[in-house]
């Protein structure tokens, strides 16, 4: 921690020199000064944002929201900690936020709240000029995606969607992979969120994690809400981690989109399993009926001809994987197994161990930095979305995952509960680019600061 405290403290001095770009935004940033920070939302996630921004010297968390005040107690006493001003608090009723962000000592905030709020909060921070960054999935509903892009172009204020998975190790290794043609044309790709999350969306009201079969006004954390869209949604309410790297990899809203989906969902049986199991069939609890199919399989068309298969599947027990599959007309890699196979460097018709591959197109960020981000969060992967946010809210600049792809990432939601409903009726993917994404030029992601 110490290291990277050091590291942090001198890229700060180092980026002193560097010239914001002046955008649209009524609150513009000085590279000279710090960034002025708020947060709405400090639970669990957000308080590990704030533990990361804390450990900063270019950023001045200045301001913080939150419903909870237990949790407003655990925010202000890790700022103290860290020798840091004590912020201005909001949060006496859920309309506050908006009181932060007319704050003129705010310039960017980072929205860390539960799923329904993060549209409503991002457009609102957007409009009163704040850089905007908001956790994942950015919206809920079509309506809302458009809501995303519509309120960048009109305001000029950039958003980014805090999708940490696309900075994980592995995979900046198989985009630089990708990037160097090792795979050829691509394809194909497999991805999703499969992860066991029965210990997630139930607890005792006392213990965020693993005990009880609690949820909504009796549950805490997670279980307090996000359970509710199990009950009342058949959909893949969960895309970005695994559809996000993907998207970047095939060049998504910059050289391609997704033009088309279809959905399909299992029987619901794994969360009332758990209930009955861990409750007894006489509670409550065993009676809720959850719409929510147990595994959500979708498969996207792209308008360069590849496919995506996402697959959502939380609620059985199972190990974690993302799932990945990234395939191509000279070879694939697969995330389960940690293999590949590279025609003409792998023996026929047999895997290779992956390792040695991502070692040696290790990326750039990992290479350089990897010591000192493996303790901030999630491997590592927590500090680099962070940078890239403050980094591009600091020069108020695009930042690598915008408006367009936190829209078309999160559309997925939407358009699957959609087709489930239809029996796997394909559904049209807006084009939230308007045309541009045949123009956009992809990010440069290969480079070495952020």
């Amino acid at each position: 921690m110490s290291s990277r405290r050091n590291f942090i403290r001198n890229a700060s001095i180092a980026s002193m020199g560097i010239v914001a770009v002046p955008g649209f935004a009524r609150n513009t940033f000085s590279a000279t000064d710090k960034l002025n920070v708020g947060l709405i939302g400090v639970g669990l996630r957000g308080t590990n944002h704030l533990q990361n921004l804390l450990l900063r010297k270019d950023v001045n968390v200045t301001a913080i929201c939150d419903v909870d005040q237990e949790r407003i107690a655990i925010a202000k006493k890790h700022i103290a900690e860290a020798k840091g001003k004590a912020p201005k608090v909001f949060g006496s009723n859920d309309m506050d936020y908006k009181n932060l962000l007319a704050l003129a000592d705010v310039d960017a905030v980072v929205i860390a709240t539960p799923w329904l709020w993060h549209t409503r909060m991002t457009v609102d921070a957007m409009e009163a000029g704040k850089y905007a960054g908001v956790e994942v999935s950015a919206s809920n509903t079509l309506e809302e995606c458009w809501d995303l892009v519509n309120t960048h172009e009109r305001s000029g204020t950039h958003m980014m969607i805090l999708e940490n998975v696309n900075y994980r190790r592995d995979i900046l290794a198989v985009l630089n992979m990708v990037k160097q043609n090792v795979f050829g044309e691509l394809v194909h790709f497999r991805c999703g969120y499969q992860h066991d999350l029965r210990h997630v969306k139930f607890n005792d009201g006392k213990t965020a994690y693993g005990k009880g079969v609690e949820f909504g006004e009796k549950g805490i954390s997670e279980s307090k809400w996000r359970t509710e869209h199990s009950v009342k949604r058949n959909a893949d309410v969960y895309p970005t981690h695994g559809l996000g790297p993907i998207a970047v990899m095939a060049d998504v809203n910059r050289g391609n989109r997704f033009l088309s989906m279809t959905s399909h969902a299992t029987k619901g049986i794994g969360l009332h399993n758990y209930i009955v199991k861990e409750g007894g069939e006489t509670h409550p609890n065993a009676k809720v009926k959850f719409k929510q199919g147990d595994v959500i399989t979708s498969t996207i068309n792209t308008a360069n001809g590849e496919t995506i298969i996402i697959t959502h599947d939380c609620n059985l027990p199972r190990p974690y994987s993302l799932g990945f599959r990234v395939q191509g007309a000279n070879g694939l890699w697969e995330v389960d197994g940690s293999r590949i196979y590279v025609e003409g460097e792998s023996e026929p018709h047999t895997w290779s161990e992956a390792q040695p591959w991502l070692e040696k197109f290790d990326h750039p960020l990992w290479k350089k930095y990897g010591e000192y981000a493996l303790d901030a969060g999630h491997g590592g992967m927590d500090f680099f979305v962070m940078n890239s946010f403050i980094e591009s809210a600091k020069e108020n600049i695009a930042p690598p995952l915008d408006a367009y792809d936190a829209a078309a990432w999160s559309a997925v939601t939407p358009l699957s509960e959609v087709s489930i409903a239809n029996n796997g009726e394909p559904q049209d993917f807006p084009d939230f680019t308007r045309g541009l994404w045949m123009n956009r030029k992809p990010y440069n992601w290969m480079k070495e600061a952020y």
